[in-house]
């Protein structure tokens, strides 16, 4: 792609504004402690410490917003404390030009490293570093800087306990996280009726792992009906796979087609009545037709043996389902139908460490954690330098820009740079309007500046430019409630965010972390961690009483989160303005749908895993050492830019065809290898 489209597509991105369901509720929760900070502060303490605190309460309401499963209260602490601790920081420092430089950069440095955390803890690190540029201005001491620090933190606290105090859906997050994997498995049903080998897409079944994890307070409080049913779900998806391949359950037509057609539309309500029981609250209501249909006695006499035997199986785990999704009275215990330790996720204190090992991690060569947290260092510390030359006044505009928009990859940087200027543009020149025609007093701008959060609140989902409308405002006219850049024109407002953004963007083009180059290697990883998954599977049917599904299970995530890395990386890649390096976009399409089909053959051997006290079957054990070996082969002639071969592989699925005699497995081992022929194909075409 080229600059100029890659330029004109991230723009259009940024301007962007999507419609989507607005929380009016949760906006105005955040806005009224807004409003109770400032006010507070305003009749005790003045304009000053009311535009900290303000500030504090802002930014903690912010991190609420953000997409993380820990409790709300604990992401506004959090957030409030490491504001007040940066602001008091970056004032002892403050009068000293050199002195506060040196700590901005190295601020700025860690706050692009908690990238590593995760994108709440870069987001949350990079607002610290840009609200310090301004919050430092304020006071006059350090006495009164530890009493901003104080009431910045206050503002955090507030936040939170309006979370405790007045909840809005509790559990939201997590119930929708749930409610959307069993939703996903729904579709994917009702898709396998028209395409009996359609994909699916892992991502709403690791969404909702990843939101059944807890911490120690919240493993007491968590509703029973989101313990099991994410469990039932992982299960439930090979057997509608099993069920609906033609090359393992039904023939493609016929009467067991109609009858497995029907088994699956049937599975796809009972799935969506569950998923909006769990998303509500509410009890399950079941379509009388769906359950006939999976009660009907006459299924054994159509279905062929091992068809009638999953369909069996399917009833058994959506019953599982509908039991689990049931809301009960009680908030603790055990799991209903399958009881297990739920998930533990670490405290903040004891995920600290975590943290600092994830950021240690990446600071090695070729990290692209690494090149974002050195460029929008050195770009932060360059417009704070400019912005004191430059005749504006109040020059924290540009590097507050800078570290805002700054993500650590291209389409992002450069769609919210020009998302950032447009609404900034327009944020910054209505309210310089109102206050120039206007005049609000001390009360009235604040007045103005919590409604202003409260828009940016309750639009902030719908697109970046439309939320930096209320942000800029909502800065005018709290800087305006106590005369901060009440001088400061239009024109140096906006000139200063347009130098902000131009920095961003340059350095992106000087010191880039193109993904491009990159995918052969992401391609490469989702290969080997899917040979290891299907090596998995097969060595079980070598042992049966062996280690069990949990090797299997560890392997099936691990080529999950490998898949989901190659899919982001190859649409970050679309948007660059970089030749495709080796794979072209044909390719690296074909590459992926042959490791994706290689994974469905998988699943399908792993939907009929004898039991442990099945006899055990020597040859799986040679299946699945060349299936190790094979992937991690092609791997690496992946990464060489070498078209793999499998002729070692084949030799032991030809030795499998005439000893194993069950026609499930002999099919199942030739679509594994015809997916990997498939993907050779796909690469010689690179």
């Amino acid at each position: 792609m080229s600059w100029l489209r890659a330029l004109r597509e991230t723009a259009r991105s940024g301007l962007t504004v999507e419609r989507r369901r607005l929380a009016p509720v949760v906006a105005a929760r955040g806005a009224l402690g807004l409003a109770l900070v400032v006010g507070f502060s305003l009749a005790f303490f003045g304009p000053a410490v009311a535009a900290s605190s303000a500030f504090g309460a802002f930014q903690a309401a912010i991190a609420t917003f953000q997409r993380s499963w820990r409790p709300r209260p604990t992401l506004a602490l959090a957030s409030g404390g490491s504001l007040a601790v940066s602001t008091f920081l970056g004032y002892l420092t403050g009068a000293h030009t050199v002195l506060f430089l040196a700590l901005l950069v190295l601020w700025t440095f860690l706050s692009g490293l908690a990238w590593a955390a995760g994108p709440t803890a870069g987001i949350i690190a990079s607002s610290n570093v840009a609200i310090m540029l301004v919050t430092v201005t304020l006071p006059t001491s350090v006495a009164t800087a530890a009493g901003h620090a104080a009431m910045i933190f206050t503002g955090g606290v507030v936040q939170a306990a309006l979370v405790v105090l007045l909840p809005v859906r509790p559990w939201g997050a997590q119930r929708d996280a749930l409610a959307d994997a069993l939703a996903a498995e729904a579709d994917y049903a009702r898709r396998l009726r028209h395409d009996p080998v359609a994909s699916f897409d892992p991502v709403p079944l690791m969404t909702a792992r990843s939101a059944a994890a807890v911490t120690p307070w919240q493993a007491r409080r968590r509703p029973v009906e989101l313990h099991g049913p994410r469990r039932l779900a992982e299960r439930i998806r090979p057997v509608l796979a099993s069920l609906a391949d033609p090359a393992v359950g039904a023939p493609a037509e016929g009467p067991q087609r109609d009858r497995v057609r029907e088994l699956l539309a049937a599975a796809g309500e009972v799935l969506d009545a569950a998923a909006h029981a769990i998303r509500h609250g509410g009890p399950v209501r079941l379509p009388p037709a769906a359950v006939a249909a999976l009660r009907t006695p006459d299924t054994g006499t159509i279905l062929s043996d091992r068809s009638h035997r999953v369909a069996l199986r399917l009833a058994a785990l959506l019953g599982d389902v509908v039991e689990t999704a049931e809301p009960r009275t009680e908030t603790a215990g055990p799991e209903p139908a399958h009881p297990s330790a739920p998930r533990a996720r670490p405290t903040l204190l004891r995920l600290l460490p975590l943290v600092v090992a994830r950021m240690r991690a990446e600071v090695r060569p070729g990290s692209a954690i690494l090149r974002h947290a050195l460029r929008v260092s050195a770009v932060t510390a360059a417009g704070y330098l400019l912005g004191l030359v430059l005749p504006f006044g109040h020059g924290y505009w540009a590097p507050m820009t800078s570290v805002m928009v700054m993500r650590p990859d291209f389409s992002q940087t450069y769609s919210r740079s020009v998302a950032r200027f447009g609404g900034t543009l327009v944020g910054v020149g209505l309210a310089s309007a109102v206050v120039q025609t206007a005049h609000p007093g001390t009360y009235l701008s604040a007045g103005l500046a919590v409604l202003c959060a409260f828009g940016m609140y309750l639009l902030m989902k719908t697109g970046y430019a439309v939320s930096q409308v209320c942000v800029a405002a909502y800065v005018v006219f709290l800087l305006g409630m106590e005369g901060s850049g009440a001088a400061q024109t239009v024109r140096d407002r906006v000139l200063l965010t347009l130098l902000g953004g131009l920095l961003a963007m340059l350095s992106y083009a000087v010191y880039p972390a193109w993904e491009t180059p990159r995918l052969r290697g992401r391609l490469a990883d989702w290969l080997t961690t899917s040979g290891r998954y299907a090596a998995a599977v097969a060595a079980r049917y070598a042992d049966p009483a062996g280690p069990g599904s949990p090797d299997v299970r560890e392997a099936l995530l691990s080529a999950r989160a490998a898949r989901v890395a190659w899919h982001d990386a190859l649409g970050r890649a679309t948007h660059e303005p970089v030749r495709h390096r080796g794979l072209s976009h044909a390719a690296a399409e074909g590459a992926g749908h042959a490791i994706a089909e290689f994974g469905r053959a998988a699943m399908l051997l792993e939907a009929h895993l004898p039991e442990p006290g099945a006899p055990p079957l020597p040859a799986a054990a040679d299946l699945a050492e060349a299936l190790r070996e094979a992937t991690e082969r092609g791997a690496q002639a992946v990464r060489e830019r070498r078209v793999p071969a499998w002729d070692d592989l084949r030799e032991t699925v030809a030795a499998w065809d005439t000893e194993v005699t069950d026609p499930l497995l002999r099919k199942a081992a030739r679509l594994l290898l015809a997916a990997l022929d498939d993907l050779s194909a796909a690469l010689a075409e690179a």
